[in-house]
This record gives structure tokens, C-alpha cells and sequence, in this order.
């Protein structure tokens, strides 16, 4: 069992934090440290992570001040709740949402169900959207017959 990186408690929590394209950080917390952690987003863990924390911690205290225009709901805000406080905070916060999003989602557009009144062109268009990037996938996969099928979709619904 691990112990918790800030008290030596059992650990019951384990985080792990994206902070760049190939770096992680694994945190492994009680429960205690880690509502300290999570609702207190900037205290500092480890003495051994400290120069990471500390550069990280300034690129955030500028992102955490930047505040919406229109509702004035500050970034930090939306990380402490979770929720955005207007439709513009998606442009105002934008360099901050798009790694988010791309990780939780794998996108930053939205390519799920769409309702059931929308126009057939624009059906049409999103299905030709996704099969496309199927076929990209396919192609990078190399699946050959998978994207020789989808690309016989394609030009299917192009002609029609």
C-alpha cells in the first residue's frame, strides 16, 4: 500500500497530473491532503518537484487571473467549480479549454448525436466530417480494406 506523499497516511487517491505532451506527474494522496490539493490548487507537494510546481504554478497564476469580459468569472473560478459562467468564456478562456477538451473528449469539436430536425444537408455533411476522419485513422491503422470501404462511402455520398 503507498503512503501519501505529503503526510505518510495510506494513500487513497492517486492523481495523475498531464503536464506536457510526454510528462506526467503521479500524485498519491489521503484523502485529507488531497481535498487540500484539489480545492487549494496551487499549494506545493514535494521538495523534490518544486522547480516543476514553481514554473507551472507561474504560467497558472496568469491563466487562474484572466478574467471573462462579459460575466467576469475568473479561470481559477471555473477550475475550483468546474463550470463556466457564460458562453463566452469558451473564446475568453480558449488556450486554457483546448488541451482540457482535447483530453477528456480525444477532440475539441463536438462529433456526437446531433437532433433529429436538423437538415439533411447538414447530416449529410457531418457524416461525410466523420468518415473522413475514419478513413485518416484507417489509413494511419493501415487498414487497407476498412478504408478502401469507407472511401467507397465517401464518394457515395458525394454523388448523392
Amino acid at each position: 500500500m503507498q503512503k501519501c506523499q505529503k503526510c505518510n497516511n495510506p494513500a487513497t487517491l492517486h492523481i495523475t497530473e498531464v503536464l506536457g505532451e510526454s510528462q506526467f506527474e503521479e500524485l498519491h494522496l489521503c484523502e485529507q491532503c488531497a481535498n487540500k490539493y484539489l480545492y487549494q490548487p496551487h499549494q506545493k507537494l514535494g521538495a523534490g518537484k518544486g522547480a516543476l510546481l514553481e514554473a507551472r504554478e507561474g504560467d497558472e497564476s496568469l491563466a487562474a487571473q484572466q478574467e471573462c469580459p462579459h460575466c467576469g468569472i475568473k479561470f481559477v473560478e471555473f477550475r475550483n467549480s468546474g463550470r463556466l459562467g457564460c458562453p463566452q468564456d469558451y473564446q475568453s478562456f480558449r488556450e486554457e479549454l483546448l488541451p482540457l477538451l482535447e483530453n477528456i473528449h480525444g477532440e475539441v469539436r463536438h462529433c456526437g448525436k446531433v437532433p433529429r430536425r436538423l437538415p439533411q444537408n447538414k447530416e449529410s455533411q457531418s457524416e461525410l466530417i466523420q468518415l473522413r476522419n475514419r478513413l485518416r485513422q484507417a489509413v494511419t491503422k493501415e487498414d487497407y480494406e476498412v478504408a478502401a470501404e469507407l472511401r467507397d462511402k465517401i464518394k457515395r455520398l458525394e454523388e448523392a
